[in-house]
């Protein structure tokens, strides 16, 4: 089990905080923040600039926690909290990658929600060094994500305008 959560909490955490450094760096032929922050405004979100800045931070920072298995379950949370809102405000109702849809950040919030709830596993630096979150605070934590994806939803437009990118 120890050695399953290791490859799903590498392989998942380093494509996406890949994904993030696309966005925060313009790493990996991505938009960087002045990009981003573009397309997020398009997406009528307001201080697009901020949105752009912790959407980053989650993918990026919460890639890298999540692959190193520390401080569990932040990592998880940070992917988690990026993957509902790019469900909701990108690739709802569509299904599969091919048509924009939901089917890979569906799949990142699916390991990223296991793993959050067995833990990183033996073989983690939170095992190695007990740096792993009390349950209150990842409590806590939870309380914190789903607030900030209430109020990204509630302070920006239901759907893309037409014509923007779905990335």
């Amino acid at each position: 089990m120890d050695l399953a959560l290791l490859i799903l909490r590498v392989v998942v955490g380093l494509l996406v905080a890949g994904h993030g450094a696309q966005k925060l760096f313009g790493w990996f032929k991505g938009p960087g923040i002045p990009g981003f922050t573009g397309w997020l405004a398009s997406m009528a979100f307001r201080r697009a600039h901020v949105w752009a800045w912790i959407a980053g931070i989650c993918e990026f920072g919460g890639g890298l926690l999540l692959a190193l298995g520390l401080f569990s379950p932040l990592g998880s949370l940070g992917i988690g909290a990026s993957m509902v809102t790019a469900i909701a405000k990108v690739h709802w109702p569509k299904i599969w990658v091919t048509e924009g849809g939901l089917e890979l950040p569906l799949t990142n919030l699916a390991v990223v929600t296991a793993v959050g709830i067995a833990g990183p596993g033996a073989i983690s630096l939170d095992a190695m060094f007990g740096t792993a979150l009390p349950l209150w605070l990842a409590a806590l934590g939870v309380v914190a994500v789903l607030a900030g994806w209430i109020i990204a939803m509630v302070t920006s437009a239901s759907r893309p305008r037409q014509g923007t990118a779905t990335r």
